[in-house]
């Protein structure tokens, strides 16, 4: 088999000899009046007008008989066979052996079917509109090629037509999520993804600097604190899509940046956004053709409401044996989770002890859809408390095949009181939780102007698209994801 640089070489050489002979290959202009999907379905109405149309893509396969070749040429709605004859092309038809598999050209004809059946444009005329100079991929397997999926992604979409198929329901997601808010009067915005306190989530951040300023900025772990000063300065409804930096660990979940969608809603509360949930889902499955039950990693989900809803207590008791109300020392729960076969590290507290505890050994297992309601206080620097149980919270958490897809809560617009979980944060920051959250005393000082009742939502879309993609990982619903650098030496 021919190695890369002497197929290469041939192309280049081709490129060449088509210069010399007055062909651009690299000419501006398209005259495109089809597309292959609606030569596909307009087909019988094309032949019987004989009308000339004119095609253009990329060319995946050339099969030469005598005097007659055919290929496949794809754009992004799909592909349809060209038939180029001697007897009609004359002298052009020799242009065929410069052209190579990769090529893109433009085709004209009638169009017409074969001995077979197939529907294929008799190219009339036809014209080289870009010139490959490497070779396709022949075919994907085995875990090194699934690495260079991911490190050049053009050609996995060239090659995988199942990889473009999930972009395009990833995209038809983003878009349905936004007009189901704004058709319920959520306005749109933007806030800063360069921050000088980063907040609103357990996240560790990225850090930049800016020579102009000459200082540091931390890239966004959550949109929430931003979000919620709008709600401070009167708008009602807001959310936004927008892409997240977590300086995390990369799995079959995480990869260090990714997309959420986050809105708040003033005078709601968390029992509202469950049953707004539940309409989002419905108009999600309907705008994207998904049946209401579907399997996912074994998990047989089952989207018709109303969805079953358990609190996080009980749940934690029934599946592990854990009461959360008897935990006091955070050694009896370490030696708890090693006994249950979960890793804990040294510098963990009691809060992400339990918070492991329940990843590991409890959510994983959850097909849903089900709400997790009702979080102990110390998972929830940011959540009202309830009214019956001080110690517990107004959140949820929606759990779909083994994964967080939605954490919600009634948002605390106490000052004073999220002025001291803060605190309670910051001593946690000073024993060496770098996940822990910061005071942010210019948000603290926005609430103490008076915040209303709020309602606040955040949904993963890379991991719901894996869900409604069937994708086993996150890599394989974002388009460039983070990689180890080739020449790196780190293990």
């Amino acid at each position: 088999m021919a190695k890369l640089g002497e197929l290469r070489k041939v192309r280049l050489e081709k490129l060449s000899e088509l210069k010399k002979a007055g062909v651009n290959p690299y000419p501006s202009k398209v005259k495109r009046t089809y597309t292959s999907k609606q030569a596909e379905e307009f087909f019988d109405e094309l032949v019987k007008k004989k009308k000339v149309i004119t095609l253009a893509g990329r060319l995946m396969s050339l099969r030469e008989h005598g005097g007659l070749t055919f290929a496949n040429l794809r754009d992004e709605s799909g592909k349809f066979q060209l038939a180029f004859k001697k007897n009609t092309l004359g002298e052009n038809y020799k242009l065929l052996k410069k052209l190579d598999i990769g090529d893109f050209v433009e085709a004209s004809g009638k169009c017409f079917k074969t001995k077979l059946g197939q529907k294929t444009l008799n190219v009339s005329k036809f014209a080289l509109i870009s010139k490959s100079l490497r070779p396709l991929p022949e075919k994907w397997h085995g875990l090194k090629d699934q690495e260079l999926r991911y490190r050049k992604r053009y050609l996995d979409l060239i090659m995988n037509e199942k990889a473009k198929q999930v972009f395009h329901l990833r995209s038809v997601l983003i878009d349905s999520l936004r007009d189901f808010l704004t058709d319920k009067n959520f306005l749109e915005v933007e806030t800063p993804i360069l921050q000088q306190t980063f907040g609103g989530a357990v996240a560790k951040p990225f850090t930049t600097h800016h020579n102009a300023l000459d200082t540091d900025f931390y890239l966004r772990i959550a949109p929430e604190l931003y979000l919620k000063r709008l709600i401070v300065g009167g708008f009602e409804k807001v959310f936004e899509i927008g892409r997240i930096f977590r300086n995390e660990g990369i799995s079959t979940i995480h990869n260090p940046d990714f997309t959420m969608l986050e809105f708040y809603w003033a005078y709601a509360d968390y029992e509202k956004l469950m049953e707004l949930t539940e309409k989002m889902f419905k108009h999600l499955l309907k705008r994207l053709k998904i049946p209401g039950k579907i399997e996912y990693q074994g998990h047989k989900i089952n989207f018709k409401a109303p969805w079953q809803k358990v609190t996080f207590k009980e749940l934690l008791q029934d599946k592990v044996g854990l009461d959360i109300t008897k935990v006091k020392k955070r050694d009896e729960l370490a030696g708890f989770a090693k006994d249950l076969g979960v890793k804990i590290d040294p510098e963990m507290g009691l809060d992400k002890i339990v918070d492991e505890i329940f990843k590991k050994k409890v959510r994983a297992k959850i097909a849903g859809p089900l709400f997790i309601t009702n979080y102990p206080l110390f998972l929830s620097p940011l959540a009202k408390k309830r009214a019956e149980d001080s110690k517990e919270v107004e959140r949820y958490q929606l759990i779909l095949g083994g994964f967080e897809i939605v954490n919600a809560y009634s948002e605390l617009n106490d000052p004073l009181d999220q002025r001291e979980r803060f605190e309670e944060q910051l001593k946690m920051r000073q024993k060496g939780d770098q996940e822990a959250h910061p005071l942010d005393e210019d948000y603290l000082e926005a609430m103490e102007y008076g915040m209303p009742p709020t309602a606040g939502f955040g949904l993963g879309v890379d991991r719901l698209t894996m869900i409604l993609s069937g994708t086993d990982t996150i890599r394989d619903v974002i388009l460039f994801p983070v990689l180890k650098p080739k020449n790196s030496k780190k293990r």
